[in-house]
């Protein structure tokens, strides 16, 4: 069912409009809340025909998706207008024409009337509301709204009770008509306002002040610290009280080869060979790429293409643990304080030891410790923003120390004269902890940021932090930031301080469906079966088990697959069995974005096979959070869908 807002005006009301305006540039809102559709909406091509039969001039023209999105309309009306152009003639509800009148200077005319009806009305991701009226007066009024805007909602002047532009009913608000007679001063309008005759309001339409209410609790939401963003059900005290344990050594480690962004390292070792704990079993082939070391002393079994948590096979090097865990000559100390290493030698370290980043992609660290630019702040992130994961929260609690080296590691590596630890809000314990760690410490700070998902995405901890935007195609070196994750720089420390590579992490065991669970130090290779069994087993017979969270996290159908160094946690959850329906466009996936992004567009590109359109509508800036398809009140798989659509957009880049 569609539920359109907003019909164009008639052509009578349109031609009074238009009386004496010309050099037209039109706005129009491709609609929300309708059954989504390849073909354009037809009244900008009605209006158009209208405004050649007048004669009048069309500078250009633009349809935006959600206009009443000030954050996305801002940017894409930024260089869009032509000089020359007099009039925006705007095709959309009161919501997107109080949007475009609020962020431009040159006067509007609203073709269009609102609809009425009962619902919120647009996005409302703007401080103007609308109430749906059904009698728009904003070519009156230079788009602001008298009946919203104005707390007596008066038609024809203002009541002289304002005192220094302040509403005499509430004081902390403008009054609306000194704002309208100045922005009508300021467009030479004032004696075509004061030529109008008087505005009768027709009090039967329905009024809809509880939209002022919905405005202003989503903005909260979602304009704080960075656009967009969710917030699931935590579900984070299953285990964030439970301190860390060893997890039992396996009898055998699958150590797969490729763990990390790049290529695939090489192996070093072969099959009979007696390895150690620490030692280098592949080593990394080109630029991006990282070592692989063994977690465990024993006998290489295989060199083999194992299955890998990414459902591919990947060449692995199996261990059989000989129980004895015996240090490879290689792990000790760096031998110098960190005050005595160079830069150069942090590097070195880092490379060496095959660290990558742990919170997800697996990025090879010492690259990023050679940003070949200027650095203002490292950015350690502490954010552990996917429900039901704890590794992070408890590894701030219990190695905080070694948190706090890493930090200073990283800093002198890349130059940057300030650290900051950021932590979300729901970790009270970890964010009193770290702030007394670094008292006394003038370069390190903890940001203490709202939860919100995806907040330890590296662009939005950037945004949030230090308020900078990572643009398009740029990464976070372009601003002048590095971020690493809290378990990277632990992995930092015992590089340095005890010499040992990358070969165990925290993981988190836990969901509705884990028999019991906990937060574990796992050795890099023990097979996802080991946990699950140590954990009881999963219980309810219709469940979905997970590498990671459950908003990222990789879906297993096969428990032989092992913990890999980016491994945060195993989870079983329930299976989510909700049916898709067509899309209405009701554009919460727009709204909860963090990258801007329009992903509804996404599916529908894909579904018609246009590659050129993803790539035009920056398919490639998507990191797949889930964040749309966890809103979508469709159910659309978007995440596989943008997934394939990145596929056609590579496809044809070649």
């Amino acid at each position: 069912m569609n539920y359109p807002k907003f019909v164009l005006k008639d052509k009578a009301e349109l031609e009074a409009a238009l009386a004496g305006k010309d050099n037209l540039y039109v706005v129009s809102c491709n609609k929300c809340f309708k059954e989504i559709e390849m073909t354009d909406e037809p009244e900008a091509a009605e209006f158009t025909a209208l405004a050649a039969e007048l004669g009048k001039k069309i500078t250009g023209s633009v349809m935006i998706d959600f206009l009443c999105n000030s954050v996305q309309t801002e940017k894409k009306l930024a260089d869009a207008i032509p000089e020359g152009t007099d009039y925006l003639v705007i095709i959309a509800c009161g919501l997107g024409i109080q949007t475009v009148a609020n962020q431009k200077d040159i006067p509007v005319v609203a073709a269009t009337n609102s609809l009425n009806y009962i619902g919120s009305h647009g996005m409302a991701l703007t401080p103007k509301t609308c109430d749906a009226c059904s009698q728009c007066y904003l070519n009156l009024t230079g788009g602001i709204c008298p009946i919203v805007d104005c707390t007596k909602s008066l038609l024809n002047g203002q009541c002289g009770g304002a005192k220094n532009g302040k509403c005499e009913i509430d004081g902390k608000k403008d009054c609306a008509w000194e704002n309208i007679y100045q922005r009508l001063e300021k467009q030479g309008r004032q004696k075509e306002f004061i030529d109008q005759p008087i505005q009768l309001r027709d009090y039967s339409k329905i009024n809809h002040k509880v939209i002022t209410e919905y405005v202003n609790k989503i903005r909260a939401e979602r304009l704080e610290g960075f656009y967009g963003g969710v917030h699931p059900a935590e579900r984070k005290e299953f285990t964030e009280a439970i301190a860390l344990q060893k997890f039992p050594e396996p009898d055998e480690v699958i150590i797969p080869t490729s763990m990390h962004v790049g290529a695939p390292a090489t192996p070093v070792v072969a099959v009979g060979d007696t390895v150690k704990v620490g030692q280098k079993i592949a080593e990394a082939p080109s630029f991006i790429s990282a070592n692989v070391h063994s977690s465990v002393s024993g006998t290489v079994t295989a060199v083999e293409p194992r299955l890998h948590s990414n459902g591919k096979e990947v060449v692995s090097i199996v261990i059989k643990n000989d129980g004895k865990n015996e240090l490879h000559e290689s792990v000790k100390p760096a031998g110098k304080s960190l005050d005595e290493l160079t830069k150069e030698e942090i590097v070195e370290i880092v490379k060496e030891k095959g660290i990558t980043g742990m919170g997800g992609a697996g990025f090879p660290t010492y690259v990023k410790l050679q940003p070949g630019k200027p650095i203002d702040y490292v950015l350690i992130n502490g954010s552990e923003c996917e429900p039901l994961l704890t590794a992070d929260h408890r590894a701030m609690l219990e190695k905080a120390d070694d948190i706090l080296f890493g930090l200073k590691a990283v800093m002198k590596a890349v130059d940057a004269p300030k650290g900051i630890i950021v932590i979300e809000n729901n970790k009270p314990d970890a964010i009193e902890l770290m702030k007394a760690k670094i008292e006394g410490l003038d370069n390190i700070e903890v940001c203490e940021a709202a939860t919100q998902y995806p907040q330890g995405a590296e662009k939005m901890i950037i945004k949030r932090a230090v308020g900078r935007q990572v643009p398009s195609g740029k990464l976070p070196a372009d601003v002048g930031c590095v971020v690493a994750n809290i378990s990277t720089v632990i992995a930092i420390s015992d590089a340095i301080q005890k010499g040992m590579p990358l070969v165990e992490r925290i993981v988190t065991i836990t969901g509705e469906n884990m028999a019991s669970r906990g937060n574990y130090l796992v050795k890099i290779g023990t097979p996802v079966k080991n946990l699950i069994d140590f954990a009881g087993g999963i219980v309810g017979d219709d469940v979905t088990l997970k590498m990671g969270g459950p908003m990222m996290g990789a879906v297993l159908t096969n428990t032989d697959v092992p913990v890999i160094k980016g491994t945060n946690g195993i989870i079983a959850v329930p299976t989510d069995h909700t049916v898709e329906v067509k899309c209405l466009k009701c554009g919460r996936c727009s709204d909860v974005c963090p990258m801007e992004l329009v992903p509804m567009n996404f599916a529908k590109y894909v579904d018609a096979g246009n590659a050129q359109a993803l790539l035009d509508a920056h398919i490639m800036d998507c990191f797949l959070c889930r964040s749309c398809e966890y809103i979508c009140s469709a159910k659309i798989p978007l995440v596989s869908k943008i997934g394939a659509g990145k596929t056609m957009v590579m496809e044809l880049k070649k």
